[in-house]
C-alpha cells in the first residue's frame, strides 16, 4: 500500500511547487506589464491569458500534445535538447500544471497591484525614485498578501490538475503518475482503499492551503 500511495503523492507536490514557483515569476512579470498599460489589443491578450480557466482539460491536453510533439518546432527543440520527447515525462506534468495555474496567480496578483495606493507611488516618484525602485520597494511589499494568495491557489489548483496532465504526461506509476490520476486509476480497479487515502489527502492539503489563506493578517 505504501508503495502505491506515497510516490504519486509526492510526485504531485514536487509538480505543484515547481510549478508555483514558475507561476510567481511569470504571474508578476505579466501583472507588472499589463496591470496598468492600455494598448491596442490588450483584451484579447488578457482573455487569452485567462483562457486556461474556462477551457477543458482535454482540449488543453490536445493542445499541448500537438505544440511539443515530435513534428512542432517547439517539440523538436526539446527533443533535440533532451535527446527525447517530453509528452509523458515528469517536465510534461509541470508544464501543464503551470498553464492551468497561471491565470490565477496572474488575476489576483494585477488585482492587488491594482488595489495600491497611487499617492504613495507618485509620492516615491516625486522624490526621485525610479519605476524599478518604486515597484520593488511600494507596489510589491504593499502587494505581498495577494501575491501570498495567488501563489497558494495557483498550488492548489497545480495539485489538483488531471485531465492535462493525463493527456500529456500520461499515468505512468513512479514517473509521471500523480495522485488525481491515481485516485481515478484505484478506483477504476476496484482498489478503494488506496482511493480513500489518496482523496483524504487530497482534501487535507487542499483544505489547509485554503485556510492559509484565510487567515487573518496581522497589523502592523
Amino acid at each position: 500500500m505504501h508503495s502505491e500511495f506515497w510516490p504519486p503523492i509526492l510526485l504531485s507536490l514536487k509538480v505543484a511547487s515547481i510549478s508555483a514557483a514558475i507561476v510567481l515569476v511569470l504571474g508578476i512579470l505579466a501583472s507588472r506589464l499589463l496591470a496598468f498599460r492600455r494598448f491596442r489589443g490588450k483584451m484579447v491578450l488578457e482573455t487569452f491569458l485567462l483562457m486556461p480557466l474556462v477551457l477543458p482539460p482535454t482540449v488543453i491536453g490536445f493542445l499541448l500534445i500537438y505544440f511539443f510533439g515530435k513534428n512542432s518546432p517547439i517539440g523538436s527543440f526539446f527533443e533535440g535538447l533532451f535527446a527525447r520527447s517530453i509528452i509523458f515525462t515528469p517536465l510534461a506534468a509541470v508544464i501543464a500544471s503551470t498553464i492551468v495555474a497561471f491565470p490565477l496567480m496572474y488575476q489576483t496578483v494585477k488585482t492587488g497591484f491594482q488595489s495600491v495606493d497611487k499617492d504613495i507611488e507618485e509620492a516615491a516618484r516625486v522624490d526621485g525614485a525610479n519605476e524599478l525602485h518604486v515597484f520593488f520597494q511600494i507596489t510589491l511589499p504593499l502587494s505581498v498578501k495577494s501575491i501570498i494568495t495567488g501563489l497558494i491557489l495557483s498550488f492548489a489548483r497545480a495539485l489538483g490538475e488531471f485531465g492535462a496532465t493525463l493527456m500529456f504526461a500520461g499515468n505512468i506509476p513512479g514517473k509521471t503518475q500523480t495522485a488525481p490520476t491515481a485516485i481515478y486509476i484505484a478506483m477504476e480497479s476496484g482498489n478503494m482503499e488506496l482511493a480513500w487515502l489518496l482523496v483524504l489527502s487530497m482534501i487535507l492539503i487542499s483544505f489547509l492551503m485554503l485556510f492559509t489563506t484565510n487567515l487573518p493578517q496581522k497589523k502592523p
